[in-house]
């Protein structure tokens, strides 16, 4: 009887161990400790976009990492799921989780929208549209918009967009005599200006400059330039740029933000922020070996405009920046803190 009951102690005691060391085992193991979350992120980047891999896949591959696969992101290229202009719309109402869009894209929401897609010869150098976001507040007004509407705003990189056209700009003279392929704001401030600017499908783009149908345009920058030809034919790179914006944002679901773990969290935030300035140091390292690549083995010249040229286009380009101020008191402040810095540089 003795025996038996000792039999029985130790069977409890060793009982209690394998128990013990099984929940210890299930408490090491990340997947039953840990729950994994999937996002599904809508880009406004087609999958062949430069962009797409380079800023879009990057970050899922650093929040997996820096998650231990407890993050995924199920990326779906421009016009999967909704079209461009309804992204921030569904990422607002946390039908997706994240989505990349242009700040142009969200203008009926965000007021300072069309300031942070790029006011026509503001900045002349990509360091003082980065310092504009981070350095003096203007990322976290976008911020604090956005948040209104449930959605985190992070930009993804500030670049420019310049010309190339097939005869060097040297005086006024010649640029009020220009044809110029242009889009957008840009199109306006350009017939503002006084050239003549007119949209061209970039499927025509090269026949249009070969042919002297147009003297110049804008496809993005260097890269876009080299990707579409266009230096075959335009042998002149034109700086400073016609802009130097953020256009380009990735846009986070706060419900979804939320529901993550604290360190999540904070992991999807530092890796946004990283983002920003790797992406546009990265872009511009990409623009310098393109241009050059251009010089050597196209010819190209970069043709520097006029002191009195950019500073008529600046004055032009300043009634376009009113309007923006009317749209909000928030507009107005970001548009008189754009001027007091631009005059700091001795640009107004």
């Amino acid at each position: 009887m003795k025996m038996l009951t000792t039999a029985r102690k130790t069977l409890t005691i060793y009982g209690s161990a394998l128990t013990l060391g099984l929940a210890a085992a299930l408490a090491s193991t990340p997947a039953a400790a840990e729950e994994t979350y999937t996002w599904k992120v809508q880009s406004h980047w087609p999958g062949s976009s430069s962009s797409y891999e380079d800023s879009l896949v990057r970050l899922q591959k650093i929040l997996e990492e820096r998650t231990d696969g407890r993050l995924e992101l199920e990326l779906y290229e421009a016009g999967s799921l909704f079209k461009a202009k309804e992204i921030f719309n569904a990422v607002s109402r946390g039908i997706l989780e994240m989505g990349t869009i242009s700040p142009s894209y969200a203008q009926d929401k965000i007021t300072l929208a069309g300031i942070a897609s790029g006011l026509p010869f503001a900045f002349r150098n990509v360091w003082e549209a980065a310092y504009f976001h981070q350095g003096l507040g203007f990322e976290q007004m976008l911020r604090d918009e956005a948040a209104e509407y449930g959605v985190y705003w992070a930009t993804d990189k500030v670049y420019p967009t310049e010309m190339v056209v097939k005869q060097p700009i040297n005086s006024w003279a010649d640029f009020t005599k220009l044809k110029i392929r242009s889009s957008g704001a840009l199109q306006t401030f350009l017939t503002e200006a006084g050239a003549a600017a007119s949209y061209i499908p970039g499927g025509e783009l090269y026949t249009a400059l070969d042919s002297g149908i147009v003297d110049g345009a804008h496809w993005g920058a260097s890269q876009g330039a080299f990707s579409m030809g266009l230096y075959e034919v335009a042998k002149y790179h034109v700086q400073p740029a016609l802009n130097i914006a953020g256009t380009d944002v990735i846009i986070v679901s706060q419900k979804a933000l939320d529901k993550l773990p604290e360190d999540m969290q904070n992991i999807v935030k530092q890796a946004l922020d990283e983002q920003f300035w790797f992406r546009t140091n990265e872009y511009q390292y990409k623009e310098r070996i393109t241009l050059a690549k251009a010089i050597n083995e196209h010819g190209v010249e970069v043709n520097t405009l006029p002191d009195d040229v950019q500073d008529k286009l600046t004055q032009t380009a300043q009634k376009l920046w009113d309007e923006e101020g009317k749209r909000s008191d928030n507009a107005r402040k970001a548009l008189d803190m754009l001027k007091d810095y631009l005059s700091e540089l001795g640009y107004l």
